[in-house]
């Protein structure tokens, strides 16, 4: 039986840890409390007086920051945050809580978890890959596209929050994530290394795949000299871009066909650095994915002429744009982590599950064509499908279109988000706002909005109030409006039919 010490913290708590270590990364050696509520990981090397100011500063003034706000609660699920500093034998280290136990590998690979990743952590790399998709994961642990969907909306709002405070994580990666497909939750983990510009330099570069091509191009000038990039929240925006597109269509944005230097390392440095070029660039085809280089666990997804970008819907074709081609040398340019949570809500309402049980994916966005079909596997939409056109008051009596439409599907729900352009689907939705107002149903071959809670719902085109617990018909052309209040909205219904 392994020893159980006790320490205390450097804000006077007491700390205990069994001494096994159970865990080691890059700098850090993890130990268990005895009731595994948490950890305590010791760096292996001394730390200077800059990277305890640092710590002290993570734990204490930008932990209250975040955490000891109205709402500071949501942020607990989203981030593996440090709590305390300790010292023991001359070694610092942090205690933080334990990974949430669906953060855990359940089923773990195929065949009997050949690989024998069971109960291991599910760091973000499983996930990035057609490969590791396909070949080795198995299926119960792998999630639909929904659900990525969804983790990429929490992983932006952890990211946005760690950028309104003025802190960048530096080294943001699926390293540095954990994932649960199977529920649709993430987390951003090694908060340690927060880089705070002016004050706090990076400890690391990053990690391949995600560093920023200025951060590579410039690697090779000294510390100090004005032209070196280093980590910071631009950066961390690159790596956020790559982190979703990686998600959502796993492979990687930059790593095509093109070779620059006959030597490797020479190549993966222009290839990532200098002359990072997008796979997927609409006029420079010349790092476009050779086909026959890719292996068959990695098709189709890792073919982006069979499953382009484009199946991520326009609101996110617009904004990886904006980060591989306009922003990929210009970091000015890049999408902000709040442009991309809100080009991920706006896309969640564009989605339809796909009619075909057997499509692993299940769910797709909608093409804006009149015969939608799933890119993964081919199925075409059979039957109506209503889609709502979202317009809003600006002054009383006129409404402007938002750019904005929701998809409908059986037993979907209605919340107020939908209802109110002023309501934003956010960590500062109160109870009754996460509450849905209404659901959709498809009932005697009628698609039907049925009211829960909306007072002012109304039928304009047919001139009628749809009381509380009533239905209103979704046919072509109709004008329904959902809310009188300032900024309440209106929706046209379109119908497709297939």
């Amino acid at each position: 039986m392994a020893n159980t010490i006790k320490i205390k913290a450097t804000d006077g708590s007491d700390v205990e840890f069994v001494d096994n270590i159970i865990g080691a990364g890059g700098m850090k050696d993890v130990y268990f409390s005895p009731d595994k509520s948490y950890v305590v990981a010791f760096f292996r090397d001394k730390q200077d007086f800059n990277a305890k100011d640092r710590l002290q500063n993570i734990t204490g003034v930008y932990r209250e920051k975040i955490f000891n706000q109205a709402g500071g609660e949501y942020w607990k699920d989203l981030y593996c945050w440090p709590t305390k500093i300790v010292e023991n034998n001359g070694k610092l280290g942090l205690v933080c809580p334990t990974y949430q136990k669906r953060f855990f590998f359940a089923t773990g690979s195929i065949n009997n978890d050949f690989l024998g990743i069971k109960g291991k952590e599910k760091e973000g790399k499983w996930y990035a890959s057609a490969k590791n998709q396909n070949k080795f994961l198995d299926p119960t642990e792998r999630g639909d596209w929904f659900k990525y969907f969804q983790i990429c909306i929490g992983i932006s709002r952890a990211v946005r929050r760690l950028h309104a405070a003025g802190l960048a994580h530096s080294d943001l990666s699926y390293k540095n994530v954990l994932l649960d497909p199977t529920s649709g939750h993430a987390s951003i983990i090694d908060i340690d290394g927060l880089v705070v510009p002016g004050k706090y330099p990076p400890d690391v570069l990053g990690t391949p795949d995600f560093i920023a091509p200025e951060v590579i191009a410039t690697k090779h000038l000294k510390m100090g000299d004005p032209n070196r990039s280093l980590p910071k929240i631009t950066t961390d925006r690159h790596a956020l871009a790559v982190m979703i597109y990686m998600y959502l269509l796993y492979r990687h944005p930059l790593r095509g066909g093109k070779i620059h230097d006959t030597d490797p390392a020479k190549d993966e440095d222009l290839s990532m650095g200098a002359k990072a070029l997008f796979v997927e660039h609409p006029t420079d085809k010349s790092n476009q994915v050779r086909i026959k280089d890719l292996q068959s666990s990695q098709l189709p997804q890792g073919d982006p002429t069979k499953i382009p970008y484009t199946v991520c819907g326009p609101y996110l074709k617009k904004l990886f744009d904006k980060a591989f081609i306009e922003g990929l040398h210009n970091p000015a340019l890049r999408p902000t982590a709040d442009e991309w949570e809100q080009a991920l809500l706006k896309t969640v309402d564009l989605m339809q599950p796909c009619q075909n049980p057997k499509c692993w994916h299940k769910w797709f966005v909608f093409d804006n064509t009149t015969k939608p079909k799933c890119p993964f596997c081919g199925t075409e939409y059979k039957g109506q499908l209503p889609v709502l056109n979202l317009y809003s008051s600006r002054k009383a009596g006129s409404f402007t279109p938002d750019d904005y439409r929701l998809m409908v599907y059986h037993n979907q729900y209605l919340y107020p988000w939908h209802v109110n352009r002023n309501v934003s689907p956010n960590e500062k939705l109160s109870a009754e706002q996460k509450k849905p107002v209404g659901y959709f149903v498809f009932h005697g071959n009628k698609w039907l909005l049925i009211n829960q809670r909306l007072p002012d719902l109304e039928d304009k085109t047919e001139g009628k109030k749809i009381p509380i617990n009533q239905a209103v018909e979704l046919t072509d052309g109709k004008q329904i409006l959902l809310s009188k209040e300032d900024g309440g909205r209106l929706v046209i219904v379109q119908l497709v039919k297939n």
